[in-house]
């Protein structure tokens, strides 16, 4: 998330990992661009080639509109669930972990219609490259509890969690007049960046990079200046992180966001959408969570965490199984076929 500088003088040692243990991918690790590393010859051929048929596809779809992209992105997911053993594998895996009581069918299906969920996302995305983003039914007490958060001027740290249209999530706050700034990912490859990025400018999202120079100056000013940061922590990171009960399991989550909100009095609001009876469908909902006696950046990252995953469970087709969330060999070797009760981890130092 880029938020482990943003108090490195007060941050325990247990908590500063190495930058190494941060980075995944082993000795080509320092060939990250994301690290400050350099394609090799042989990486900058294929990711040369990728960009390339990504361009080529992108100008292929042109002619379609968001409804056609949208299924497009449906069908793709399909394909991507069929012929993708890995991650097909890795979903019903991790739906088996997370949800032990749903049968085989069930996970299955579950795990069917993520990929499908993603491809449409994804579709959506690619219609934000050249229309404007359509809205999201937005939950007007929810709109009321972000006001009254921001009323505060200290700012308001909003986790959220890459479930369903997370794109026109951000889109659907910024066009409701709320001042959102978003912690986004660098993608493997810059250039890709830079396609995203004028999806984002269209629908006037402010965005920091997580791995930008002075990322960590530029987050604190953004709460600072009594805006709204967001924050997708649902997914592992290379950011400072410790483990976090998430579907009963500890997962290594940032703790930046905890830490910066403990240290700024910023009020935490998490937002994702959810299906709302009202809206037919979806709708952006807000919860604020009460935190006015936490003080452990360990209990507030929990916190969080019992929230996306409550989210996550009202629907759980649209959230990213194929991810690896959990590190399944670390936590096998360290209590084999034990679960992680929330208590534990709050509980337990860094």
């Amino acid at each position: 998330m880029g938020l482990e500088t943003s108090a490195r003088s007060s941050q325990s040692p247990r908590l500063r990992a190495p930058r190494a243990a941060l980075t995944r991918g082993g000795p080509g690790a320092e060939r990250d661009v994301r690290e400050g590393g350099r394609w090799s010859r042989w990486q900058r051929l294929k990711n040369d080639a990728l960009f390339f048929l990504a361009r080529v596809a992108l100008g292929a779809v042109r002619p379609l509109g968001a409804r056609g992209l949208a299924a497009l992105g449906r069908a793709l997911g399909r394909l991507v669930h069929a012929a993708a053993w890995p991650l097909r594998a890795r979903a019903r895996r991790n739906l088996g972990r997370a949800m032990p009581a749903l049968g085989r069918r069930e996970r299955d299906a579950l795990a069917r219609a993520s990929f499908v969920a993603l491809g449409e996302h994804v579709g959506e995305v690619v219609a934000s490259l050249r229309e404007a983003t359509t809205p999201l039914p937005f939950d007007e007490a929810s709109r009321s509890l972000l006001r009254e958060a921001l009323a505060e001027g200290r700012g308001v740290v909003l986790p959220s969690a890459h479930l369903g249209p997370w794109e026109r999530l951000a889109a659907t706050l910024v066009a409701a007049g709320f001042p959102l700034t978003a912690i986004v990912r660098e993608s493997y490859d810059p250039r890709f960046d830079g396609i995203v990025g004028a999806a984002r400018r269209r629908a006037a999202l402010e965005t920091i990079p997580r791995g930008a120079p002075g990322a960590a100056t530029r987050i604190v000013r953004v709460l600072r200046a009594g805006r709204v940061l967001g924050v997708p922590m649902d997914l592992r990171t290379r950011a400072a992180s410790i483990p976090a009960p998430f579907f009963g399991r500890p997962a290594q989550t940032a703790v930046g966001p905890a830490r910066l909100a403990l240290r700024t009095g910023a009020a935490v609001v998490v937002c994702t959408v959810e299906r709302h009876p009202e809206a037919r469908g979806l709708a952006v909902t807000c919860t604020r969570l009460p935190i006015a006696h936490v003080r452990d950046e360990v209990a507030l990252t929990a916190l969080i965490n019992a929230e996306l995953e409550r989210r996550v469970r009202t629907a759980p087709e649209l959230w990213l199984w194929m991810h690896d969330r959990w590190d399944t060999h670390q936590e096998d070797a360290a209590s084999p076929g034990r679960s992680c009760a929330p208590e534990e981890v709050v509980t337990r130092t860094p």
